[in-house]
């Protein structure tokens, strides 16, 4: 989730500042210790099948995969390539996307796969969370030890949780930090109380040990453990998202607290397993959870409700992070254009019903469908080691073009390439056992990001353009012609065509051949998506008149494009400057509006002539976008014009050559 942090509190390192950086960054990382220890224990059949060795073994790839990709990777290295202060695998794109063309495909993939991992993540969290109530006696004797009960909970869970996302979360999100900083201490201690009297477990630290178990016989899953290590650090690609919430200063000095919390827990859950795994009791205990058995029975209860407070932040945080990124998309033609809901005055905070929907429809699918988090585990992990790998892409030409060495580059490529590689590897069985469900997904959410992309460039590489200058005569003719009625005083459209002087010819169409349309100003407005995230600029050409003006947008990819707003603004600028006239409205009840005129948008909308001659797989790209941008958020909405005046106007879109048809006279 988003939190309130002002430009300031975002330089500065403050105890604010890390309260609100423990709630909205760790939260995915931050609650992987309650699945990781799990699923290697079920990964080698059971408590009673590990050896001190596979303990060992495991914490210290545990360790080594924190450290190297966790800490080094993203925090020492992907933090630093932030773009304006803002983190994530699109913010990264739109400071190289000028280098090469083609980087737009690890993008994508990486974005569809990041989408897909959020939809499992607060499955499994919540799920595992709240099966810990099964080890309370209190609990059992009234509900039972059924998982019909545990999943009805988590349902319940999970619905409140996306229900309350359209009135915004600023004030129960102000609990988060100290949720979060109560939960790793919680962690810290119960780690530190199972590994006094073992200090012999912090030879795991040793990669010796790691290493040995990928090579022993006694690890039953081979190299394909590595799968359900990489659990402990899925949520290192929230946390590079997740920057431009916090600012770097305050990742720096609170990651080493989390970490240390972090490892603690682990090594005091191999401490705990160390001391029991040889008795018979514990041996019997189905899908074992060494996270809650390691607890003292009367703080059992308080785990639990720690466990779950964290797993409804991990999941918010993820939630939030999807809005964040979808709507990073669309500003970036790779995602059709949907509703966006500010619920708050919290910067940044948005909600977008339609994913809402959908991700609260496939987190309950989830739940149902794996029932257990055992389940869900066996195929958690999968999408996201894509995401690091395409991140890791991006990463090493961001390097090349801050004029890193390029063997410094390539070590960075191959090492942390390799790494992921190894991870998604043995993470491909998990396609089997579940897997199948986020990759799915995943590919739906690319399709679509293709499908747009594709028809964008289709687009802008055959779409026609005319000349402002070679029209500006015509326009003040119109303007001057007073047998047409006034349609307008601010006449406005809106044009994709960003070069100066150039707009769309369906816009002369409209003005001159539709129906002549007279207006005091003719304005048309081009909005450009900067790569910076903040950005709110204009530029103004205007041909050496005073009716005819063409004003282009800077906006930043994470800024709202509320272009009634910004163009009375506009208005009253050039009104001071003199670059137009005053517009005195005579029967204006409202002050502010009485020296600015009326406006008309006018929205040109596209349908696909059946006189264009297009490939078939183009003709099939653009026929797909046109048909999923009718579901989309209409552009009334999207451009802020719901209070306006605006007017819509069908034209064909007519793509490359025209068909040749002939017409045969006949006589009766």
């Amino acid at each position: 989730m988003e939190s309130k942090v002002d430009s300031t509190q975002k330089k500065k390192l403050t105890i604010g500042g890390l309260f609100i950086t423990l709630g909205v960054v760790y939260g995915d990382i931050g609650t992987s210790p309650l699945y990781v220890m799990k699923a290697l224990i079920h990964g080698n059949d059971g408590l009673a099948n590990i050896s001190d060795e596979f303990i060992y073994g495991s914490l210290s790839l545990v360790f080594w995969t924190l450290t190297l990709l966790t800490t080094i990777k993203y925090v020492s290295i992907a933090l630093r390539a932030d773009n304006h202060g803002e983190g994530g695998i699109f913010s990264l794109y739109t400071l190289i996307r000028k280098k090469a063309k083609w980087l737009i495909v690890p993008a994508m993939i990486g974005g569809a796969t990041l989408l897909a991992d959020g939809i499992l993540t607060p499955a499994v969290t919540v799920t595992t969370a709240v099966e810990g109530l099964r080890g309370i006696p209190s609990y059992i004797e009234h509900f039972g030890s059924s998982q019909n009960t545990v999943l009805l909970i988590t349902i319940i869970i999970i619905s409140f949780l996306f229900m309350i996302q359209r009135f915004g979360t600023e004030v129960i999100g102000r609990l988060f930090g100290p949720i979060m900083f109560l939960w790793f201490l919680m962690l810290a201690v119960l780690g530190v109380l199972n590994t006094l009297g073992n200090w012999d477990i912090l030879r795991s630290l040793s990669p010796y040990y790691g290493i040995k178990l990928l090579l022993s016989e006694e690890n039953k899953s081979g190299f394909l453990i590595l799968g359900s290590i990489f659990l402990a650090t899925t949520g290192a690609e929230a946390l590079y998202s997740d920057l431009g919430h916090v600012g770097r200063k305050n990742i720096y000095a609170s990651w080493p607290f989390v970490k240390l919390s972090l490892l603690l827990n682990y090594f005091g859950q191999g401490a705990w397993l160390l001391s029991v795994k040889d008795k018979p009791s514990f041996q019997h205990i189905e899908e074992i959870n060494p996270f809650f058995e390691m607890m003292p029975a009367s703080f059992r209860i308080i785990g639990v409700v720690f466990a779950t407070l964290a797993a409804i932040i991990a999941s918010q945080a993820l939630i939030s992070g999807s809005y964040t990124l979808v709507s990073e998309a669309i500003k970036l033609n790779l995602w059709p254009r949907l509703q966006i809901i500010y619920p708050t005055n919290t910067k940044g905070q948005l909600y977008i019903p339609v994913i809402n929907s959908i991700l609260w429809a496939a987190c309950i699918g989830v739940v149902l469908y794996f029932r257990t988090s055992e389940h869900m585990e066996a195929a958690y992990g999968l999408a996201i080691t894509i995401t690091m790998l395409m991140t890791t892409i991006l990463l090493y030409n961001y390097l090349i073009y801050r004029n890193v060495s390029h063997f410094i580059s390539l070590i960075v490529l191959f090492f942390f390439g390799g790494l992921e590689t190894m991870f998604f590897l043995s993470s491909a069985t998990k396609l089997f056992h579940g897997g199948f469900v986020t990759v799915l997904i995943a590919l739906i959410i690319l399709s679509i990001m293709v499908i747009w992309h594709k028809a964008y460039v289709i687009e802008h590489n055959v779409a026609k353009e005319a000349s402002l200058v070679d029209h500006v005569s015509r326009l003040e003719a119109v303007k001057a012609d007073y047998s047409i009625p006034l349609y307008a005083t601010n006449l406005v459209y809106l044009t994709s065509k960003s070069r100066p002087g150039k707009v769309d010819s369906e816009v002369m169409y409209s003005i001159f051949d539709k129906q002549p349309k007279r207006a005091e100003v003719y304005w048309f407005i081009n909005v450009e998506v900067t790569d910076e995230p903040r950005t709110m600029e204009y530029v103004v050409e205007n041909f050496g008149t005073d009716s005819v003006i063409k004003v282009k947008l800077r906006l930043g990819f994470r800024m709202e494009q509320k272009i009634s707003t910004y163009m009375r603004q506009v208005v009253i600028d050039l009104m001071k400057s003199g670059d137009i006239n005053k517009q005195p409205q005579k029967w204006s009840i409202n002050e502010f509006n009485r020296n600015v005129g009326d406006f008309c948008f006018v929205i040109v909308r596209e349908e696909l002539s059946t006189d264009t001659e297009l490939s078939a797989l183009n003709r099939f790209i653009m026929q797909t976008k046109l048909s999923i941008k009718k579901l989309a958020v209409s552009p009334v909405k999207w451009f802020g014009l719901e209070y306006t005046d605006v007017k819509i106007e069908h034209v064909p879109l007519l793509l490359g050559k025209r068909k040749k048809t002939r017409l045969k006279r006949v006589y009766s």
